[in-house]
């Protein structure tokens, strides 16, 4: 995994938010597009980004297509910023 590529696709507010609709449990494109204003290109577009930085997974079921948030690499994310922000609550 990138970081450098999961933080450009985590630095676009409509890719933020489709982590946070998946956060609830899969989706389909079209249950995601829903919640936006925009064409489904557009949220293909963003959904491939996010495949792409690895943040989500999809799995084919029939006819659909279900997204789901990749949780390894977002530990992963979240393990390094912690690592990054250190111990600076304790006081010598």
């Amino acid at each position: 995994m990138s970081f450098e590529t999961s933080f450009k696709a985590l630095s676009d507010p409509v890719r933020r938010k489709i982590l946070q609709l998946l956060k609830n449990g899969p989706m389909s494109a079209g249950d995601i597009a829903n919640h936006f204003n925009m064409t489904k290109a557009t949220i293909s577009y963003h959904l491939n980004m996010l495949k792409k930085a690895d943040l989500i997974e999809e799995e084919h079921e029939k006819n659909f297509i279900y997204y789901s948030l990749n949780t390894s690499i977002i530990e992963e994310i979240m393990s390094w910023l912690v690592d990054l922000k250190g111990d600076h609550d304790e006081k010598e």
